[in-house]
């Protein structure tokens, strides 16, 4: 399926079609513009920005790079080619044909899920806007546009199905999509994670690695839905998410690869030495890991969730990877292993599956996570060094569900609240932390040249060099 460019919005949806919805649209579109100017990346609007942009949703070649200006960037409606014959694969709906448009009695649970993943999308790029303004590299600053760029085409994925199937409520909840405001008091988006801070490029690294993994394992499951429409967008935005995450993963690779190499230059572990040389030591590292894989633990939600097994059986959201899944995809008298804290001990218990399918995405989350992190670990034992990064517990830290209302600490030991106060800042990253590794930020800007704190990629982007010209100052 190829993408119309010629028209004002481009699309493989056939929005010329429809009049009236490409009208709406066209009237979201300079609001959408409005956003990116205000709340987008900080002083860049002038950019030749060398970006990547879908020009088709053939996995064999659906990309072209060339260089952009960001407000100029070619946002658009890109679905997945209709699968025919395709069925509910799960819950009461089983067998029957998926829905083309929004069954009636479903239509504020599935708008509700539309909405919330629709949220995070401009909310991370309003949390990443200043960071361009402190990029080691311009091969980073070109990876953190593309980032925003693409957040904002997955906005416009989700703006679509409101406005397509939802009717005067969808054009309302588009409009305040772009209303709400990442941390503002009295409008904040959705979602805690998403209310964040991202203050640093460490942070940022660690929020594509840990909290765009979620947004991937939440796309998988709305990419099973019922409702084609959504599952057909969702596919797509997978094939975007996929180097988010690589900039993530590459991005703290890079971190902890040149600590290493200062640590075996100076032959020392000492933390004030480390930080002297202007590199991020380990365990502040750590700390950083620690906050965002925590954070990210409560995106997805209570462990126990009614309505993660009204949306489940109800058709419109998916385990990960369903098909694959060998049961009988109802899951009626099914039951899914949950943590409760009793009698100051974590234990585990039996819950119906459909009730804990929070829980079963999380752990499917969790063992990705985990094999990216034996990644890093990679690197630091190809350095000799003895260290070892680790994943903390999944009731570390967490804010959301009945586990919130423990101390537990990164090992799994339920803490008394005294306990918790003495060494939580040996577990999370401490305001002397972030201020340390807040001195460190400061743009780098000339082709080739990277932060003294991060290390070269081993190569470049679309095979360029890795000092290729990513962005072109005007």
């Amino acid at each position: 399926m190829s993408i119309d460019y010629s028209q004002k919005i481009p699309n493989n949806v056939g929005l010329s079609e429809n009049k009236t919805l490409q009208r709406a649209l066209e009237h979201w579109q300079p609001e959408f513009i409005n956003w990116w100017k205000d709340m987008g990346p900080d002083d860049s609007q002038n950019f030749d920005v060398y970006l990547r942009t879908a020009v088709s949703v053939d996995p064999g070649g659906w990309a072209h790079f060339d260089y952009v200006k960001m407000p100029d960037y070619r946002w658009g409606i890109f679905l997945n080619p209709a699968e025919e014959g395709r069925k509910v694969n799960f819950g009461a709906h089983k067998g029957e044909p998926a829905w083309q448009e929004v069954p009636g009695e479903y239509r504020s649970n599935l708008r509700r899920l539309i909405v919330t993943q629709g949220d995070t999308e401009p909310a991370s790029v309003e949390q990443q806007r200043h960071l361009g303004l402190t990029c080691p590299s311009l091969y980073d600053m070109r990876n953190l546009f593309q980032v925003n760029v693409e957040e904002g085409r997955h906005l416009w994925a989700m703006v679509y199905l409101l406005h397509a199937y939802f009717g005067r409520d969808g054009r309302e909840e588009a409009e305040a999509l772009l209303e709400r405001r990442s941390g503002d008091a009295d409008n904040p988006r959705i979602l805690g994670a998403f209310n964040e801070s991202t203050p640093d490029w460490l942070s940022f690294f660690m929020f594509t690695y840990f909290t765009d993994r979620d947004g991937k394992y939440q796309l998988c499951s709305l990419a099973e839905s019922g409702f084609d429409p959504l599952a057909r967008t969702c596919k797509f935005m997978l094939t975007e998410e996929a180097h988010h995450m690589f900039v993530g993963e590459s991005g703290v690779g890079r971190v902890i690869q040149r600590t290493c190499e200062v640590m075996n230059q100076l032959k020392t572990d000492d933390v004030a030495k480390i930080r002297a040389a202007g590199v991020i030591d380990l365990p502040t590292i750590q700390r950083y890991l620690n906050f965002h894989f925590s954070v990210t633990m409560d995106l997805f939600g209570a462990d126990v969730s009614s309505n993660a097994a009204t949306f489940y059986n109800t058709g419109l959201k998916g385990r990960y990877e369903e098909t694959k899944q060998d049961d009988d995809h109802q899951l009626a008298d099914a039951t899914y292993p949950v943590l409760e804290v009793s009698d100051g001990k974590i234990l585990t218990v039996q819950a119906p599956y459909l009730n804990a399918l929070n829980e079963r995405l999380r752990d499917d989350y969790v063992r990705d996570a985990v094999a990216g992190i034996e990644r890093w670990n990679k690197i630091i034992q190809k350095a000799g060094i003895p260290f070892t990064l680790g994943a903390p517990h999944k009731a570390f830290n967490r804010k959301i569900g009945p586990l919130s209302a423990a101390k537990i600490s990164p090992t799994g030991k339920v803490l008394s609240e005294a306990e918790w106060t003495h060494h939580h800042l040996q577990w999370l990253p401490s305001i002397e932390d972030r201020a340390f590794v807040a001195s460190l930020m400061g743009r780098v800007a000339e082709p080739g040249k990277y932060a003294n704190w991060i290390a070269p990629p081993a190569r470049g982007i679309n095979n360029q060099p890795v000092d290729f010209a990513y962005v072109r100052f005007n």
